[in-house]
């Protein structure tokens, strides 16, 4: 007990503040790179390769093995290499974050508020009549990050959103139907856009059997820019809108009108922050779910 106090001291001793900030830096960094990570298959592959490299530790530590220790040896760094290989799509996620977070006004829509207002009671209102006529949908509103690239995918018309508009482009079985609308500021960009599928797996891990394309491609536009994807299920006429790589589902109008002017009111935009976040939440998301 003695030696042990004693070799806690010695540590102590040698303790600064450099040394401090130094640990700091280290827990950062693997916080942010678990944080960015959840709930996702990079997760599992990351556990399952951490076990990996912890047994053949354990293996060649104990066990005297020329051979498997020289293999281990030269695979192991081989295997690290290739970490940003393997996690590339997480990694590029999370510098864009990280790009955006100098951002303190993560809504800032250009347009008046009157027109902002009209504009979320127009995608409500399609929504909701979409949900009851049970016809599929996927409404996407810009944000700060620019999604010309996915506009030139589709048939740009640049018009006034309103319900009787949204309903008419996705009635089945017509020409813009299929793909999504982007919605910029007040106005229709495009529709029948073609969106990027989540690589996620979240889908893959609900009980329900009814997401389709229109989810997971719901999901992957908000995995690759800031945008709000608001999807109707054809199956189920459920409401649910997608953010950050986060979906809520089964909404009614009242409440999708409330996420909406969260994320889109210019003002207030600071305490609202906590609120968009907690509704986000891998918690929550979950007790949606059930």
């Amino acid at each position: 007990m003695t030696e042990l106090l004693n070799n806690l001291f010695f540590i102590f001793q040698r303790v600064s503040w450099l040394s401090i900030l130094d640990i700091m830096l280290v827990t950062l960094i693997f916080f942010v790179l678990l944080y960015s990570l959840r709930d996702t298959q990079a997760m599992a592959l990351l556990r399952g390769m951490i076990m990996l490299i912890v047994t053949i530790t354990l293996i060649t530590s104990l066990v005297e093995l020329p051979a498997f220790s020289w293999f281990a040896r030269n695979a192991l760094p081989a295997m690290l290499l290739a970490l940003p290989v393997i996690f590339a799509p997480e990694i590029r996620r999370t510098l864009e974050r990280i790009g955006r977070a100098g951002t303190f006004l993560p809504a800032a829509v250009k347009s008046a508020d009157s027109a902002l207002e009209e504009t979320i009671r127009a995608v409500v209102g399609a929504a909701t009549r979409l949900s009851a006529r049970k016809h599929g949908a996927l409404i996407v509103m810009q944000r700060l990050d620019h999604l010309d690239d996915y506009i030139q995918t589709g048939v740009k018309l640049n018009a006034k959103v309103t319900p009787e508009l949204l309903l008419q482009i996705f009635y089945p079985n017509t020409p813009l139907h299929d793909g999504g609308v982007i919605i910029v500021d007040a106005q229709v960009a495009a529709a029948s856009c073609v969106m990027p599928l989540s690589a996620s797996g979240i889908l893959n891990r609900t009980p329900e059997r009814q997401m389709g394309l229109r989810h997971r491609a719901s999901l992957g536009i908000s995995e690759v820019s800031d945008a709000i994807a608001i999807v109707v299920s054809e199956e189920t006429g459920a409401i649910s809108i997608a953010h950050s790589g986060r979906m809520l589902r089964r909404l009614d109008p009242e409440r999708l009108e409330n996420i909406l002017t969260a994320f889109f009111r210019p003002s207030g935009t600071e305490q609202k922050g906590g609120f968009i976040n907690s509704l986000f939440s891998g918690k929550k998301r979950r007790k949606e779910e059930k």
